[in-house]
């Protein structure tokens, strides 16, 4: 296999898995072991190749949050209840998303400093996609039986954006866990019942967040000189494949939350951690 279809596959993987709450740094560290080690750099690259979808869809939301600092009301077709926001709703929800961004970004920080490394064995990240299909299932559970007694809430109180910054560097640690499935379900389960209000927040608090990963990660290489040894053909091949694939995976993702629970996802975590859990007891 080349070079550059083996990063064309990663790629795709990353920018069907990143948002899909099934977590796409296991799927590509497992995927690595068949594809080939990529530096910090490629992963944290092409991760930011699906934020860059998430950017192209939720463009009018962003417009509508910057314009609020503007005075102008947002519109009512991007609002997550479908009801027009103020602009003081507007202000406070932006907010709330840098909130949740400054909670990752000095934990992170914090993380970082303190040495942390992805591990080198998948027996870890099998027993995360297990252990996040039972707490898939526990969380939903737990927010429907709070939806029917409160009915639904689409509102990001500042528990729910601080929580989600705190899931988003577990998600971090714990590669198998998902961020996207660690901070919605941390939303659902601490006042948002609604799935399509948790999900967005935690998509558009992914933007900052990840294309801040990718500049912190592109200083450091341009610092120590590691720029020279990087496939920038091959990142660049990966990063157009994740901002391709990951488009399709969050508009069918939108949609499909409307009117299906997140189980069937849930289920795949659990098959696929219990496979690898008995085709590789070593976690080799």
């Amino acid at each position: 296999m080349t070079d550059l279809l083996a990063a064309l596959l990663l790629g795709i993987i990353e920018g069907i898995t990143e948002f899909l709450p099934i977590s796409s740094t296991g799927h590509l560290l497992i995927a690595e072991r068949w594809l080939g080690h990529r530096s910090d750099l490629f992963n944290i690259s092409i991760q930011a190749g699906a934020i860059l979808a998430v950017v192209v869809i939720y463009r009018q939301r962003l417009w509508d949050l910057a314009m609020a600092f503007a005075g102008r009301e947002a519109s009512a077709e991007h609002s997550p209840s479908h009801m027009a926001m103020t602009v003081a709703q507007a202000r406070d929800y932006a907010f709330k998303l840098a909130a949740a961004f400054g909670v990752t970004a000095v934990l992170g920080v914090v993380v970082k400093k303190l040495g942390f490394e992805l591990p080198d064995h998948v027996t870890p990240i099998a027993w995360a996609l297990v252990l996040g299909a039972f707490w898939m299932i526990a969380a939903e559970h737990f927010a429907a039986k709070r939806a029917a007694a409160i009915g639904e809430r689409t509102v990001i109180t500042w528990t729910v954006a601080i929580l989600v910054g705190i899931a988003q560097v577990v998600a971090g640690v714990f590669p198998g866990t998902s961020r996207s499935g660690a901070t919605i379900f941390i939303a659902l389960l601490a006042g948002t019942t609604s799935r399509a209000a948790a999900t967005e927040f935690t998509f558009l608090v992914g933007i900052p967040t990840m294309f801040a990963a990718t500049a912190y990660e592109l200083l450091h290489v341009l610092g120590n000189g590691g720029a020279v040894h990087e496939d920038w053909t091959a990142l660049a091949v990966a990063f157009v494949a994740s901002a391709i694939t990951a488009f399709i995976a969050v508009k069918w993702l939108l949609h499909y939350i409307q009117s299906h629970r997140f189980t069937v996802f849930a289920i795949y975590r659990f098959f696929l951690g219990c496979a690898l859990l008995l085709l590789v007891p070593a976690g080799s």
